[in-house]
């Protein structure tokens, strides 16, 4: 997003972040709540146009927003709706991606109130991994010809029971509601959502043998400062890289493995 829907975003976390600082808010019903607006302005394209013409005046923008959802969702929700909507937005499907990492947010806020926040990031990024070695699995949860129900159906048999409730909600939904996006590229964007929940990023660390608790902490401390920030570490075994450990962040990769150093001498031999 850029100019006025990053602005309107940023408003508009500011506002879900008060709002759920409440105990008496239902994090993870907004987060359904939110996600059906969501769903909601996607399919309708002539209403989101309406919603953020910039020619309407907000106050108009927001009444309508109430009408059309009031008894259709909670009062939080329609109050973060009618906020959203009377700012400016600088196309109309932002006014839907910002609803949408509301939602999310939503979720893992949830996630963070039960202190499970750690286990949601690390589930999401094993799930990511199981995808990315199971192309049967991906092909059934990327098959267009398959029903959202039968895609949701399969998920909640495999992660029912075994990964937090938060990491179920936000999976289906995405599977469910992908709205364009690669199943891969949006489990990264969950993963750095809910990083930035403790205002922390993300480093995928591949390493041949699993990394001991202590190495784990020394990593961790020194990639915290030299980027300045508190990181949290998303581990993978791969025992192809032969020794050391390669380290993404963002499009930023550290190589430091054996394997990666072969390949260099090899290529100023054959130089």
């Amino acid at each position: 997003m850029n100019g006025a829907s990053r602005e309107a975003l940023a408003a508009a976390r500011e506002r879900l972040d008060a709002l759920t600082d409440h105990t008496s808010v239902d994090a993870a019903k907004l987060a359904d709540e939110l996600a059906a607006v969501t769903a909601l302005l996607d399919r309708e394209v002539s209403l989101r146009r309406v919603l953020t013409d910039p020619a309407q005046a907000g106050e108009a923008k927001a009444d309508l927003a109430t009408r059309l959802l009031s008894g259709q969702v909670g009062g939080e929700t329609v109050d973060l709706v009618s906020g959203m909507v009377r700012s400016r937005w600088s196309q109309s499907r932002d006014l839907v991606d910002a609803v949408e990492t509301l939602a999310d947010t939503a979720d893992l806020t949830a996630a963070q109130k039960a202190g499970a926040l750690d286990d949601v990031e690390d589930e999401l990024f094993r799930f990511g991994r199981i995808v990315t070695s199971s192309p049967e699995l991906r092909a059934a949860l990327t098959d267009r010809a398959a029903t959202a129900a039968a895609k949701g159906g399969l998920l909640r048999r495999l992660l029912g029971g075994r990964a937090n409730a938060a990491t179920e909600r936000l999976v289906v939904r995405l599977v469910t509601q992908p709205r364009g996006r690669s199943l891969e590229g949006g489990l990264e964007s969950l993963s750095k959502l809910a990083a930035a929940r403790r205002d922390r990023m993300v480093a995928v660390v591949t390493s041949a043998v699993p990394l001991t608790d202590q190495q784990k902490a020394r990593l961790g401390a020194v990639l915290a400062k030299m980027y300045g920030r508190n990181m949290h570490l998303n581990l993978d075994v791969d025992p192809t890289v032969l020794g050391g450990i390669t380290v993404r962040i963002g499009d930023e990769v550290v190589n430091g493995t054996v394997a990666s150093r072969l390949d260099e001498a090899s290529r100023r031999l054959a130089g």
